[in-house]
């Protein structure tokens, strides 16, 4: 992006100085008084009160426009730190940091315990390489990886040296856990941040990385005479000037938006600064007379929803007789960073119904929101439900949170010293953009995200094939300003609509005023909305909720293609003065049914909808973007 169209810090400071009124001095005796109230001047007169006004002092009038400098000098020292640390504070670290290794130099017993820990594991290391060495074949490992670590999962890894070096890598990892967690009297945040952050770095330094203590990076260098360094030495010079130029990764070129993906017909039939709205063409002769709407997270492209047509949730909709419209969110720009959260609820979720209402009146909506547009919906539908407005049929949540006090690891990134750090990088930008958002999404999931991907691609020279799944991630795109930082200060670091004080038109709204059936889906491995964490909807309405959780993860899990296999969910329905069972007792009362979760879902809707009627008609009015998939979703 040219970032010669955005003002320079030192615009903003003078513009900020000039606009800036004088502050006039304020005198801790009030200016004007009654006679009678006055002090008593030498000689029992009364003073005047133009006695009481001190000497009018340029400092005190330019006082504003000088801590309006000193308001940009550290916004913009906060912003430049930030491109280096991709949105994380140093502060708020360092600040963990202390109060871990306070609390653990006080603590000699701790101190003695991991001494011990760490001689025991010490011995227990060298009787397993003094072992394998002698026998030269693989014996009982020391410790075993944690279920969704597959680093050291290959037969080569079992052999020696390999195995001791994989056995040290995770016994040191253990020790580092033991160390920053347990330690009385470290607050809770900056445990997990220092927990966090250790794992980070041991990560860094895993044998898996390099390729003299990786064996099967040794194997396939050895087997191809090095080609596959200078394979991976190829790909990494493509990735890199890719990066640099500003384009999609590789393969990506083999999803265009419109013609491999988001291909399902349909028209904008209504648009403003904020959204499109599209509406699928049907695809039968009757459909039931509820719409659907659908209203995605705009910190992503809608058409996940709409990938390919054999895992379009769009496609599969329209094929079993349900009119369908998606909101298609504008990719904000710095000309955005005054939206808020109100003007995505008014001129996203509200306008969307409204158009929707014009094309099909007296029309109740079968509304759905996955990730942050479910938590928009949610907001959207308390507050219709407390202004007595009945437009909605039901409520589906696909990955959404509305309770936010176990956010999952997303929850180390939010605290006081955290979003004052990235408001100011929001501030000079003008919003978040996709790189630094991709940044934190990739941390959480290092391993998988990160390291595997350098390894694969750099060290074994090997390209996994592009995705429609994968083409949609490197899609990305950013979060205005305000908006962004109303939802990390409001809905995460306060966990203000789970507590009844989010205000919509100045007044709190209430989830428990909901009483149309909600449907709402977690995922078994979602890092970024925990299902534990969705499951708390049970808690927080008193309507009847039917709650799902599917196999795989924020995405995988919600894109539940039907014709894969080894899919798997659990589900369960509950009326709204149900007694309330915890998250860990459902999960191990509720039996597992095995495919796609996407066949109960429509069956649900289909209870809930009338009979059969004619489709409504669908017509587009805007021009050469008449068409899905629409201008919005096309524009960088």
């Amino acid at each position: 992006m040219d970032q010669s169209a955005f003002p320079t810090v030192m615009d903003a400071a003078a513009a900020d100085a000039a606009a800036a009124p004088p502050v006039p001095f304020q005198h801790p005796v009030p200016a004007v008084l009654p006679a009678a109230q006055l002090p008593a001047a030498p000689g029992g007169a009364a003073p005047e009160p133009d006695d009481f006004e001190p000497p009018e002092s340029p400092d005190r009038r330019d006082a504003y426009a000088v801590t309006a400098f000193g308001d940009v000098i550290d916004r913009a020292q906060h912003a430049a730190i930030a491109r280096l640390t991709m949105g994380l504070s140093p502060t708020a670290l360092t600040e963990a940091y202390l109060d871990w290794a306070i609390h653990l130099a006080s603590q000699p017993g701790k101190r003695l315990q991991l001494i011990d820990k760490a001689m025991r594991k010490s011995a227990r290391l060298a009787q397993y390489a003094s072992t394998g060495a002698i026998k030269g074949e693989p014996c009982e490992p020391c410790i075993k990886p944690l279920p969704q670590d597959h680093r050291f999962d290959g037969a080569d890894w079992q052999k020696w040296p390999y195995n001791v070096m994989s056995q040290a890598f995770l016994l040191n990892q253990q020790w580092w856990h033991n160390a920053t967690t347990g330690l009385r009297g470290v607050s809770k945040q900056h445990e997990k941040m220092v927990e966090f952050a250790s794992r980070q770095v041991l990560d860094m330094f895993a044998p898996s990385n390099f390729p003299l203590t990786n064996p099967e990076i040794m194997r396939k260098t050895i087997e191809t005479g090095g080609q596959n360094l200078a394979a991976g030495f190829q790909n990494f010079l493509q990735d890199w000037e890719r990066k640099q130029s500003g384009k999609k990764p590789v393969g990506t070129e083999n999803f265009i938006v419109g013609r491999d993906v988001a291909v399902t017909p349909g028209k904008v039939v209504y648009r403003n600064r904020l959204i499109e709205l599209i509406q699928y063409a049907p695809a039968t002769d009757q459909v039931r007379p509820e719409p659907i709407l659908i209203v995605p997270a705009w910190i992503m492209k809608y058409y996940i929803l709409d990938l390919s047509p054999h895992n379009s949730m769009v496609k599969y909709l329209t094929s079993k007789g349900f009119t369908v419209y998606m909101i298609s969110w504008k990719n904000p720009d710095a000309d955005d960073r005054d939206l808020d959260m109100e003007d995505y609820r008014t001129l996203g979720v509200m306008a969307a119904l409204d158009r929707i209402g014009e094309i099909e009146p007296g029309r109740k909506v079968h509304a759905v929101g996955y990730c942050l547009g479910g938590t928009l919906l949610s907001i959207a539908a308390a507050a219709m439900a407390r202004d007595h407005d009945d437009r909605l049929q039901t409520v589906t949540l696909l990955a959404a949170q509305t309770d936010f006090t176990e956010a999952g690891e997303m929850m180390l990134f939010i605290s006081e010293s955290q979003l004052a750090f990235l408001d100011d990088m929001m501030w000079e930008q003008g919003f978040l953009d996709t790189t630094q958002m991709a940044g934190a999404f990739q941390m959480l999931r290092s391993n998988d995200l990160v390291w595997s991907y350098l390894t694969r691609n750099y060290l074994m020279g090997e390209r996994e094939p592009m995705s429609d799944l994968m083409a949609w991630n490197a899609d990305a795109t950013r979060m205005p300003y305000r908006m962004h930082s109303e939802y990390l200060h409001k809905l995460f670091l306060n966990n203000d609509l789970a507590e009844g004080r989010y205000t919509v038109g100045e007044r709190p709204v209430s989830l428990a005023d909901i009483r149309v059936p909600i449907f709402a889906v977690g995922t078994e491995r979602d890092h970024v909305a925990p299902w534990r964490s969705t499951f708390k909807i049970h808690r927080l309405t008193e309507t009847e909720v039917t709650y799902l959780l599917a196999s795989g993860g924020h995405n995988v899990g919600i894109v539940s293609d039907r014709h894969r296999t080894g899919l798997h969910y659990r589900v369960t329905t509950a009326a709204g003065d149900a007694p309330h069972v915890d998250p860990d007792t459902w999960f191990m009362t509720v039996g597992q049914v095995s495919g796609s979760w996407w066949p109960d879902w429509l069956a649900w809707l289909t209870a809930r909808s009338g009979a059969w009627v004619p489709p409504p008609a669908i017509d587009g009015g805007y021009g050469s973007f008449a068409d899905a998939p629409g201008r919005y979703v096309l524009e960088p």
